[in-house]
């Protein structure tokens, strides 16, 4: 086996009405370097990532094993350098960005030959829904949706907008946030809820991202519920907005948030709310258009 590198970025999910199914691919990265080894080892590089002593724990190690498995196929043993620039439980996809990590893992150490769609599958089938893993698959800004067997997406023409990420510093699980979620709703509110999600899809393939902005931020499916276990979030849009961003949703489950901006005015916006929110991270990013990458290393 030669040597190799993994690189899968980190994700944010939803973007306001688009629950469960719309989701951009963020830059920020996971990245696992493989080189042979005779017994199997996790490093970890980054201090965003916690100790796992024995690597039949390791998340990514699991998925690896179970995809291999499903080929029927077994892992050969690696040692795997792990960094990252993607806080855990914040929003960003760092589950989705491991899941699809496990399985290219599977797919070099064993051989599998999976095709991209293959891939999407079986990150579906782990992860329940498409709208982290797809980005973080393929990159860019994707809508998708599962039907009984059938999985459908479509990666939307490139953006031009700047974002901006507001990272708390506490965690917040997913299953905590779908916790505050209704079972049901009614269904005037599910009509509303589909049109708002099906305009801000419209604009965005227009470029219309003003009339893209009021969408996002009109959601009925979860930010009502979400936005009482972020601190400061009715704070951040309307001095995001003051600002000059287009935006601010929730970024997934929580409790990141990120805006929508033109391009060229994510910097500025960054640091101006920076002293507003001096607790936070406030981060400039772009949208990362490659996804996985896997490169042969020297």
């Amino acid at each position: 086996m030669k040597p190799f590198m993994i690189k899968v970025p980190a994700s944010s999910a939803n973007i306001g009405p688009g629950f469960d199914s719309v989701g951009i691919a963020l830059e920020r990265y996971l990245t696992l370097t493989v080189t042979p080894g005779e017994d199997w080892e996790f490093k970890h590089r980054s201090p965003l990532l916690p100790e796992v002593p024995n690597h039949e724990e390791h998340f990514i190690f699991k998925i690896a094993s179970k995809i291999a498995a499903k080929h029927g196929k077994e892992l050969s043993s690696a040692s795997i350098s792990v960094d990252t620039e993607i806080p855990l439980a914040r929003g960003m996809g760092s589950s989705a960005s491991a899941i699809i990590a496990g399985i290219e893992l599977a797919n070099r150490l064993a051989e599998l030959d999976l095709t991209a769609e293959q891939k999407l599958r079986h990150a579906v089938q782990i992860e329940g829904h498409p709208d982290n893993v797809a980005p973080a698959l393929f990159g860019g800004f994707i809508t998708a949706v599962q039907f009984e067997q059938e999985l459908d997406y479509l990666i939307l023409p490139e953006l031009d907008v700047d974002l901006i990420v507001y990272i708390p510093d506490f965690e917040l699980k997913t299953e905590d946030a779908r916790r505050v979620l209704p079972d049901a709703y009614p269904r005037a509110v599910a009509t509303r809820a589909s049109a708002i999600s099906s305009m801000m899809i419209a604009a965005f393939m227009k470029g219309d991202y003003n009339l893209a902005g009021r969408m996002m931020e009109r959601d009925l499916f979860h930010e009502t519920y979400r936005a009482r276990l972020i601190p400061r979030y009715d704070e951040i849009k309307p001095e995001a907005r003051e600002l000059g961003a287009y935006a601010t949703v929730i970024s997934g489950a929580g409790p990141t948030t990120i805006s929508f901006a033109p391009s060229g005015k994510g910097e500025e916006i960054a640091r101006r709310m920076q002293s507003l929110l001096p607790d936070y991270e406030i981060a400039a990013l772009r949208i990362d258009t490659e996804g996985l990458q896997v490169s042969d290393l020297d």
